[in-house]
């Protein structure tokens, strides 16, 4: 008796280790293996990155330039390994597993950092920046910096912004001249308190939905509209069922990557610095992809039946002032001061 479970506790405990090596090496976030290729201190390093984004959009060409420059950079040892689509999970989701250090980095909103790191709500805040040139002198600034590193004590680190344009609203059927024109419309949101105070703010009722679910949505009319950059309303084709675009750009919400802290204290000196330098050269690189992006989408989506509404941004911008002062007090309120006080 006593040697039948011996065997039995022996198969489980082999069957055990074998599934946890199956998860593990499925799972790794990055892989650290010899390589006999000369140059390369006899280790190449694998690091994953998922995004939500599609293969066309300029955010996702960004982070191709960066794994080229990456590669580049380390003599071939560093390999970024790209998941675009969604194939990892949402952006919620891809954020909690870099917290754990089961993937490596991540291109995220910083809307839904705001359930991770509080004080990115700033960026959810309408009209807290005068223009896209504003934003980027702020990114650019102490401040910038002080919101990349706040995710680091929840570990996730930020590396570098890259440009998100300004949101606006689109809608399937009902044309948005006007706040009160918004009144009763059901509009996508993303996981993000801040944006579903102002979708409320100005009348309309806010509906979270995941990214990837947000095209069948529309075309379901389970929705009535939803806001976003002009080049993802272009290469996500939310245009062929929403043809009315309101440019009333209530946010300017950028995009992060963001590494994985658990992961990033593990990497050596050197490969962190080529990380960091590689970041910021496609940040740089995106930002120019981006304004050709938006250019191109704002032609190609009115040649395709969409129609444009520039309207009284000020209007938007009245209907919604009174979050600003919800703020006060806070760290968001002293960073909006901040911003503001920015030149």
């Amino acid at each position: 008796m006593n040697r039948l479970l011996d065997r039995r506790s022996w198969s489980f405990l082999v069957v055990g280790f074998l599934v946890g090596v199956l998860v593990t090496t499925v799972g790794l976030a990055f892989t650290v293996r010899q390589s006999s290729r000369a140059g390369q201190g006899g280790e190449q390093t694998v690091l994953k990155l998922a995004h939500s984004l599609d293969t066309n959009h300029p955010v996702h060409d960004g982070l191709v330039f960066m794994a080229d420059r990456l590669a580049e950079r380390s003599s071939g040892s560093v390999t970024l390994q790209i998941f675009p689509n969604g194939q990892l999970g949402s952006e919620t989701e891809c954020l909690e597993q870099l917290q754990r250090g089961a993937l490596a980095m991540t291109k995220t909103s910083t809307a839904p950092m705001e359930s991770f790191v509080s004080d990115m709500a700033v960026f959810s805040v309408p009209y807290v920046f005068r223009d896209a040139d504003h934003c980027w002198r702020v990114l650019e600034s102490d401040i910038g910096e002080r919101l990349l590193d706040a995710g680091a004590q929840v570990g996730l680190r930020g590396l570098c912004y890259f440009d998100a344009g300004c949101r606006s609203f689109y809608t399937i059927e009902h044309p948005v001249r006007s706040p009160a024109d918004l009144k009763g419309l059901l509009i996508r949101v993303q996981k993000s308190k801040t944006s579903m105070d102002m979708v409320e703010a100005l009348g309309g009722a806010p509906t979270p939905i995941p990214w990837g679910e947000l095209y069948t949505a529309l075309q379901q009319k389970r929705i009535d509209g939803a806001e976003n950059n002009l080049p993802s309303f272009h290469t996500n084709r939310h245009f062929e069922v929403c043809k009315h675009l309101t440019l009333d750009e209530h946010t300017i919400v950028p995009d992060l990557l963001v590494v994985s802290e658990p992961i990033w204290s593990r990497l050596p000196a050197n490969v962190q610095q080529w990380v960091r330098e590689s970041a910021a050269e496609a940040s740089l690189h995106q930002r120019a992809l981006w304004a050709k992006a938006t250019k191109e989408a704002l032609a190609a989506v009115q040649d395709h039946g969409v129609t444009i509404y520039q309207v009284d941004k000020q209007a938007f911008a009245d209907s919604v002032a009174s979050m600003h002062q919800t703020y006060v007090g806070t760290s968001v309120g002293d960073l909006i001061a901040d911003i503001k006080a920015t030149p």
